[in-house]
């Protein structure tokens, strides 16, 4: 259902009243919509656990700043997972990603039900006067929000009915810690440590006690910016990894920094200190969109190896989360989390492409241009090559193999084939002209809606969105089990899961330290990343036995009848926006199910934004899985014609909707991707 903003015939809906268990960022006040009458006051649903989520976050943070006076944002925070619901988790996320406006904590779904919204991120805008005139799930609807902004600012300043003035936001205090969230450590050749000091927006050179600060890398505030230490600036780096010695000659720098919300890889050159971008644009990459343009129509929109690709200082990449050199590709190995892929970044040909995955998110094996990925957040290598994944949004332990990889040796002197001298000083490097065969495979976890915290046999161990991985001395594999305050232990061998520690406060990732001896024993150096500090816990010999219960993401059930269901997904263009169809239908839609029977026909991928479904008899419960995209561009208010050069936008939304199958069940599914009222 494609619509076009109609003023004249929309229908004026009262909004909700806001209930949830309390209020963040207010200094302890309630907040009701009477109380912001004359505000125009946008509602964003959202949990701390979505990536999509946090983009959110950061594309809300300049409408925020340029229009303070008249627009209240509100987030209400509706869990999916079970550690979400807890009222300190919450508080820390509102201070972890620097939540600048008052938040509703809505732990049972009342605000979220009374919204009928069915997606993270979901907005929704409420006018001066408290009527709802606009919905939209998603990422990416900054642009559009600025224009309904300026319409309501002028068609409220004429009835007189806005006003300006403070909104109810109060800043909280923060901790005065030397670390602040940090997310990912990184152990130096000296026996030092890098940490990723991601809530004050830098990195921090620790000596080998772990707690010692020998260098800060960063000035602390937000942004990016290149240059010494003392100048240069990050926003939430993650994921660190250290270049190989020869490596580093070559292209100047040491280490390799996964800058999150900047959407950018940077190096780390540890003898000066200097900082450099080096893959990445700093805008973020929008599924379904290159170079801000819909693809050619028909194309499935998929991610296969090498379909994007190129100088790495050009392409736009997606919130990396973290970083990974592998001997199996010479090449640093990205978890990128932002679009549910992994890549892989060349640091001496200065080029970048995507290694696997399709860019749908959930839990599918396969080769690499077929598998599905949730949010990869932890990377690490065994001794065999493979590369073990932590897939946090499925609450997965997953793995990437290689095999037949055909490697060279890069000679000493001239490379004909790179066309480039290669300086004296530096080893052979070897180096794959082809990675091979590439597969994934899935270790631990069932999918975007199965978690908990249970020990035992693989196929039964639950985990509650991991985030880090580490592989112990003996190949087993230590599992960050950031939602269940634990570390895991997943043992190869033997496919069965234990727990090493717990009562952890969310930690994020490890590494091994000590020489394995009687008086230096090997143990694990842990960031806890909620408690600000790195933790040291042993390494048992046994691992203890932990079933706390498996458990399933509740949300409300939509009840649907068996047989046909005509699914609608809406999409308002934006005032100024039209739909880009120079190159045909520029929609697309991604229907899937769990379990797959569940759908008997109407599954796939293709143009358009409705599918008649057909949902098969036998079955009681399910889960349909939609991913939804359009293409809009700024075009001629008169013509609606779009000019060549036009900024085009990307809007996409994936839904997971559990359905009850019951007699009188609904035969139609109508969900929203930007709508108005």
């Amino acid at each position: 259902m494609l619509l076009t903003r109609d003023v004249t015939t929309k229908t004026r809906v009262r909004a909700p009243e806001l209930v949830g268990r309390r209020w963040l960022n207010t200094g302890g006040k309630d907040v009701t919509l009477q109380e912001l009458r004359g505000k125009i006051v946008l509602l964003d649903f959202w949990t701390f656990c979505c990536i999509n989520c946090l983009h959110v976050l950061d594309e809300l943070r300049p409408l925020e700043e340029k229009y303070s006076d008249i627009l209240v944002i509100i987030g209400v925070h509706s869990p999916k997972f079970e550690f979400e619901r807890s009222e300190s988790a919450v508080e820390t996320a509102v201070s972890r990603y620097e939540v600048q406006h008052p938040v509703l904590d809505d732990p049972n779904l009342d605000t979220w039900q009374a919204y009928a919204a069915r997606a993270w991120p979901t907005l929704a805008v409420v006018d001066p006067e408290g009527y709802v005139v606009a919905n939209m799930s998603g990422e990416g609807h900054a642009a559009g929000l600025a224009v309904l902004i300026e319409e309501l600012i002028a068609e409220h300043e004429e009835k007189g009915t806005l006003h300006r003035g403070d909104g109810p936001y109060v800043p909280p205090a923060a901790p005065e810690t030397e670390l602040y969230f940090p997310g990912k450590v990184l152990r130096l050749p000296d026996g030092g440590f890098l940490v990723s000091d991601s809530g004050h927006h830098r990195l921090l050179e620790l000596a080998p006690d772990a707690e010692t600060v020998r260098r800060r890398f960063g000035d602390g505030e937000r942004g990016l910016v290149d240059g010494d230490a003392a100048v240069a600036r990050f926003s939430e780096p993650q994921g660190l990894t250290l270049l190989p010695a020869a490596v580093s000659k070559r292209v100047g720098y040491h280490v390799v920094v996964a800058d999150t919300v900047n959407h950018v890889l940077r190096g780390l050159n540890l003898d000066d200190g200097s900082v450099i971008t080096i893959a990445g644009t700093g805008e973020q990459y929008m599924v379904g969109a290159v170079d801000n343009v819909a693809i050619e129509p028909g194309e499935p929109r998929r991610a296969d190896r090498g379909a994007y690709d190129g100088p790495a200082a050009t392409i736009k990449l997606s919130s990396p989360w973290d970083v990974l050199w592998s001997e199996s590709t010479r090449t640093v190995v990205v978890a990128m989390a932002g679009n549910h892929t992994v890549w892989s970044f060349d640091p001496l040909e200065g080029t970048i492409a995507n290694l696997a995955g399709t860019m749908n998110e959930g839990l599918l094996d396969g080769s690499a241009g077929e598998a599905w990925f949730a949010q990869t957040s932890g990377l690490a290598a065994d001794a065999s090559g493979r590369i073990w994944t932590a897939d946090s949004e499925t609450s997965a332990l997953r793995y990437i193999e290689f095999e037949d990889a055909d490697v060279y040796l890069d000679e000493l002197g001239e490379d004909p084939e790179a066309g480039r001298t290669i300086s004296p000083d530096a080893a052979e490097i070897a180096r794959p002209r082809d990675f091979g065969s590439i597969s994934v495979r899935t270790a631990v976890g069932e999918g975007l809606f199965d978690f908990g915290f249970r020990d035992g046999p693989a196929e039964a161990a639950r985990l509650q969105h991991p985030l880090g991985v580490t592989v112990l001395p003996d190949g087993s594999i230590a599992i960050a089990d950031t939602y269940n305050g634990a570390i895991r232990r997943y043992d190869p061998a033997r496919a069965e899961v234990g727990t090493l520690a717990r009562d952890l406060a969310e930690p994020s990732d490890a590494v091994v330290v000590g020489e394995g001896t009687d008086n230096d024993p090997f143990h694990l150096l842990v960031v806890e990343s909620a408690a600000h500090r790195l933790t040291r816990v042993a390494i048992p010999a046994h691992a203890q036995t932990v079933d706390d219960g498996a458990k399933s993401t509740s949300r409300p059930s939509t009840d649907v009848a068996a047989g046909t269901l005509a699914l609608d997904i809406g999409f308002v263009a934006p005032t100024g926006q039209k739909l880009d169809d120079r190159y045909g239908d520029p929609t697309w839609l991604q229907v899937s199910s769990t379990p797959p029977e569940l759908l008997g026909e109407g599954s796939g991928g293709a143009e358009g934004l409705t599918r008649k479904l057909s949902i098969s008899d036998g079955f009681t419960e399910g889960i349909l899985h939609i991913t939804a995209r359009a293409a809009a561009c700024d075009g001629d208010p008169v013509t609606g014609e779009v000019p060549e050069h036009a900024a085009c936008h990307l809007y996409q939304q994936d839904w997971g909707i559990p359905v009850r199958v019951v007699e009188g069940g609904a035969t139609e599914l109508a969900l929203d991707l930007r709508g108005a009222s």
